[in-house]
């Protein structure tokens, strides 16, 4: 996801002899040599993501490393919401089972999985460098690596040029000018036929989706914070926050339709890449899919969309956008770890991350790629993404560890209840920080 999202949230043992005999090749890159095994070639299982194009590049680069290794690698299946996602994973952790070598492991997971993953310290000791700092950080609990950075995200705002040259509009910088201009537009086509055509959409439904987006309305206010900050202080409950909500129940049944408040990311790309919104917000990896030629995912859109940063609130606001991301890691139920950390190093390499990048779109977490000609011929945009990364807002996930799912499904209803017209901003927030607050039991999280 879907997400989305860009990136900012930026963003995410085995024995010692066991990691350092890991690594197929130098740098991360696996050789053409065979993983060695005592039982000769082995099937991994590895869990990839189900939004977009996620499955399908997983599967042609697993089989690119398993042609190159001698080794023979099958797909994890798992749920579009990433909420169900780590729900399974714990199932599967919970239970010791094996089944699962390779993790798909969303930015803020680490803290809440770091007694289930490998310590890839060793074994990456000669690529980290090569990563964004923060995410290397962020997957670091512990003193221990556990995974490798994959791609990154933040949110972004797509646009139609089309339309936008149509009704001579602009872009818009702020939230105020996107509610006029989506009311515009949508008035405009509407009245000439087109009456499915919607100014916004966004991901609304009550998940972690939603916790992205609501984040990066808050935190695009001045003084409007974040849900918890890097101390563990609950920051949320303020009259800008509050705005913010505010704010984007305003948009519900205008410029955004009523069934935006069960959309994911597929559910806005979907509509907007029908040619039925003006504007979406939504994560980097849609751009290759409103842009695609796949006809089995037709875009009437092709050639008409245009990305820029979120918009901020007023002058004073900021820009910001969510930091999303997936990294990679090795269960520690494993039984072929090395063979295992030996693909997590190929499939975050630079070479692979940079075949992602022209084929996909997916941002990579090595900042040397924003410079490649080739990803930038294929992606211009990219030249861009690096001060959305700069300036996106990380999840606390840092500071609350195990307990930050609980605290994103506490924002997200609060937030829900908003968007939904149950609640006005400040009293849904002067809720959410009661029950903030028994989560954290005390002072310490």
């Amino acid at each position: 996801m879907k997400t989305k999202k860009l990136l900012t949230g930026l963003v995410l043992g085995a024995a010692a002899a066991l990691v350092l005999s890991a690594c197929g090749g130098d740098k991360g890159k696996a050789d053409d040599k065979k993983v060695e095994s005592t039982n000769g070639p082995v099937e991994l299982t590895i869990s990839c993501g189900s939004v977009g194009q996620d499955a399908e590049m997983c599967k042609k680069l697993t089989e690119q490393w398993a042609a190159k290794t001698g080794n023979k690698v099958k797909m994890f299946a798992v749920p579009p919401n990433t909420s169900d996602i780590l729900a399974l994973f714990r199932q599967q952790f919970s239970a010791k089972s094996a089944e699962l070598d390779v993790v798909m492991v969303d930015v803020v997971w680490p803290g809440m999985i770091k007694n289930d993953l490998v310590d890839l310290t060793q074994a990456a000791k000669d690529v980290q460098k090569d990563h964004f700092p923060a995410i290397i950080a962020n997957n670091t609990i512990d003193g221990k690596l556990l995974a490798m950075p994959w791609f990154t995200d933040a949110g972004l705002l797509y646009y139609r040029k089309d339309l936008l040259e149509k009704y001579q509009a602009k872009v818009p910088t702020t939230w105020e000018e996107l509610t006029a201009t989506s009311q515009k537009i949508q008035d405009g086509e509407r009245a000439s036929g087109n009456k499915n055509m919607n100014g916004y959409v966004f991901q609304g439904k009550a998940t972690e989706s939603l916790t992205c987006n609501a984040l990066e309305w808050v935190s695009s206010y001045k003084d409007g914070g974040t849900i918890i900050d890097k101390t563990g202080k609950i920051t949320i409950n303020n009259p800008q926050a509050a705005k913010a909500l505010d704010m984007a129940a305003g948009w519900i049944g205008t410029i955004s339709p009523q069934g935006v408040l069960n959309y994911g990311e597929e559910d806005a790309r979907g509509v907007f890449q029908n040619g039925d919104a003006v504007f979406m917000r939504n994560w980097p990896y849609a751009w290759a899919l409103v842009n695609g030629s796949d006809p089995k995912q037709a875009s009437k859109v092709k050639g008409n969309v245009g990305i820029v940063p979120l918009p901020k609130a007023g002058a004073d606001g900021s820009s910001t956008a969510t930091l999303g991301g997936w990294q990679l890691g090795v269960s520690q139920y494993s039984k072929n770890q090395a063979a295992a950390i030996d693909l997590v190093l190929y499939l975050t390499s630079k070479e692979v991350q940079k075949q992602r990048a022209i084929e996909g779109a997916y941002n990579p977490t090595i900042p040397a790629l924003y410079a490649d000609a080739d990803i930038l011929t294929k992606n211009p945009f990219f030249k861009d993404l690096l001060q959305v990364f700069e300036n996106a807002v990380a999840r606390p996930s840092t500071a609350t560890g195990e307990k930050y799912n609980e605290v994103s499904n506490a924002f997200w209803d609060s937030a829900s209840s908003v968007i939904s017209g149950k609640a006005k901003g400040a009293e849904a927030l002067s809720k959410l920080e009661g029950d903030l607050d028994r989560v954290r039991q005390g002072e310490k999280w």
